[in-house]
């Protein structure tokens, strides 16, 4: 038994060492880019966009569920994905109103929250079997409270959640924690029509913006949870 147990602890080191030589690896190479040669930095500056993309393997399953940033990028890849034959059903988040919706509303004036808008955009693209998941959510870390709950309750044993490029490995470790004991298969797959280009996202401001806010909170996500 006590070797084992130090072989389970050497085996444990061994992994927490790997992951930390690849955020190593990830900020020496980012280093490099200040000094490298125009072909090198191309080549790490692709490395790292390509650091917050992550894909399963994506089958035919019980819904599909559209991240709450996913926008309309995620409401089109849905909608590929119901028409290719992996989902019938969609489900969107609940959004209710803030404050300032209330107010249109008090004026008189139509109000769409994100959801309305998302189901309106599928029944747009041929899509008829939508579902709004009643709580609302803020964040990565609230999805991933609330989707366990919600499997089990409609006993799914499948979910494809469809998130943005950047979001997605972040989301996809989350996720992988969350539904740990639960007997729904969550998959991850990002919406290919996203203003992100994990292979040019340092051309535009807003792609640089993206990079750098993902890209701390994916190295957070590693430091809290190296095995994951």
């Amino acid at each position: 038994m006590g070797k084992q147990a130090e072989t389970g602890r050497e085996r444990l080191a061994e992994a927490r060492w790997s992951r930390w030589r690849r955020i190593l690896a990830v900020v020496v190479l980012a280093a490099a880019v200040m000094v490298g040669a125009p072909a090198i930095r191309g080549l790490v500056l692709r490395a790292a966009g390509r650091a917050l993309v992550f894909e399963d393997t994506v089958e035919p399953a019980d819904i599909l569920v559209i991240a709450i940033d996913a926008d309309g990028a995620g409401v089109l890849e849905a909608a590929d994905l119901v028409h290719s034959g992996i989902a019938r059903r969609v489900a969107v988040f609940a959004d209710p109103p803030d404050s300032v919706d209330r107010e249109f509303l008090r004026r008189g004036i139509p109000y769409e929250d994100a959801a309305a808008r998302s189901a309106r955009q599928l029944r747009s693209l041929g899509v008829t079997d939508i579902e709004q998941i009643p709580k609302a959510v803020t964040g990565t870390e609230a999805e991933a409270d609330v989707l366990p709950v919600w499997c089990d309750q409609h006993r799914f044993r499948s979910v494809v959640v469809v998130a943005t490029p950047d979001h997605s490995r972040r989301l996809r470790r989350v996720l992988y924690r969350s539904m740990r004991g639960h007997l729904t298969r969550v998959t991850v797959r990002f919406a290919r029509h996203s203003t992100f280009d994990p292979d040019r996202w340092w051309e535009t401001r807003d792609g640089i913006r993206t990079e750098i806010i993902e890209f701390q909170k994916l190295l957070l996500d590693l430091v809290r949870h190296p095995i994951s």
